[in-house]
């Protein structure tokens, strides 16, 4: 083998092993099951009131990272109706179902946002500053089948990126 050819070879496998080890690293490494009897796998949901308030749920399965704070992702049922929670709960503003890792199939971020686009289905604030600047989103469909997941609000993008806060967000505390 020629000198320029391993030098084009040791390039190529450098670069195919460090896409897998990123893709391994994006994909399952820092993601652990929440176990179904922990605090995590709680679901809250915010009243009119402004309270957190426990959701009745059946058949947890969870994903999370200590690695983000917006990794959390979660699937469930709830045997409570819609127009009972539409009544008693929060809406959240804007709901954006970020993309699960392949292998948590339950979660298809996709045809949750087809859900809430056609009506099908509803998002509920879970909890406001769950983390500064994040808030838990949750999802109920009109079967109740529910879904959660963690997402950045306007206070968080602004505190994140640096800029002033909003109006209305809270003071951040040293070290977030």
């Amino acid at each position: 083998m020629r000198k320029g050819q391993f030098v084009v070879a040791a390039l190529v496998l450098s670069a195919a092993l460090g896409g897998a080890g990123m893709w391994y690293t994006q994909t399952r490494a820092y993601y652990e099951p929440v176990d179904a009897a922990s605090e995590a796998a709680e679901i809250n949901l915010t009243s009119f009131a402004g309270l957190s308030e426990p959701l009745l749920i059946e058949g947890f399965d969870g994903v999370d990272s200590f690695s983000s704070p917006i990794r959390y992702r979660a699937c469930f049922t709830t045997p409570i109706s819609l127009p009972t929670l539409t009544e008693t709960f929060q809406p959240h503003p804007d709901p954006t179902p970020l993309i699960a890792p392949s292998w948590f199939s339950c979660f298809d971020a996709e045809a949750i946002g087809e859900a809430l686009e056609e009506g099908t289905a509803l998002a509920f604030m879970g909890e406001h500053n769950i983390q500064y600047g994040i808030d838990r989103v949750v999802v109920i469909d009109e079967n109740g089948q529910g879904y959660a997941w963690q997402q950045i609000n306007p206070c968080g993008e602004a505190a994140f990126a640096g800029d002033p806060l909003p109006e209305g967000c809270p003071a951040q505390e040293e070290g977030q």
